[in-house]
């Protein structure tokens, strides 16, 4: 029997709890209620998949009108950004005239919810505004501004709540950090 708390062998530690998170993503959702009260076209746009797990629980902590679709995108490759976004499956609401909040999971060198903010707002939406689960600021390449942020973490590579490492660790329901030595060194 592994004597390991984690399911994962190569987890290092807890950095947020499944109740600090839920904490948080009620907050977001009651402050994005009150700032768009008086919308009647509120639209949560997905960056997938990390954002699946934060923007279904944070769409039921929203008490009004709305509605959701999804962007793929990737910028990964294992544990590294490779500074190129490619959008592999575009949104299919037409979002001019919109308000409409980008959605990701986690916000590292900042080049992707950059990339994808230029190209939204050359469609129009009413408003535009950005919301990540976690955002590394140490990391960031660029000047960017989150509009609703859960948390600000250091510089570690995470897992959980969505975020994986290779496609594991997305089931936790906590955001661990990862031991990369540990991981690559098992290869």
């Amino acid at each position: 029997m592994d004597a390991r708390p984690y399911p994962y062998d190569f987890i290092d530690k807890i950095l947020i709890t499944e109740e600090e998170i839920e904490k948080r993503v009620t907050q977001l959702g009651e402050q994005i209620t009150r700032d768009y009260a008086n919308s009647d076209q509120l639209l949560l746009l997905g960056l997938l998949r990390g954002s699946v797990t934060f923007m279904t629980d944070l769409m039921r902590k929203i008490h009004r009108p709305m509605t959701m679709d999804f962007m793929s995108v990737s910028s990964y490759s294992g544990a590294e950004s490779t500074g190129f976004v490619r959008i592999d499956s575009d949104h299919k609401t037409n979002i001019y005239g919109w308000d409409v909040i980008l959605i990701d999971d986690i916000v590292d060198s900042g080049l992707t919810i950059y990339t994808i903010r230029k190209i939204l707002l050359d469609r129009r939406p009413r408003s535009l505004r950005t919301c990540a689960l976690l955002d590394k600021v140490e990391r960031h390449k660029i000047d960017i501004d989150i509009d609703y942020c859960g948390f600000s973490i250091p510089d570690h590579f995470v897992v959980g709540y969505g975020l994986d490492l290779d496609e594991k660790g997305r089931n936790l329901p906590y955001i661990a950090s990862v031991d990369t030595k540990r991981y690559f060194n098992k290869a």
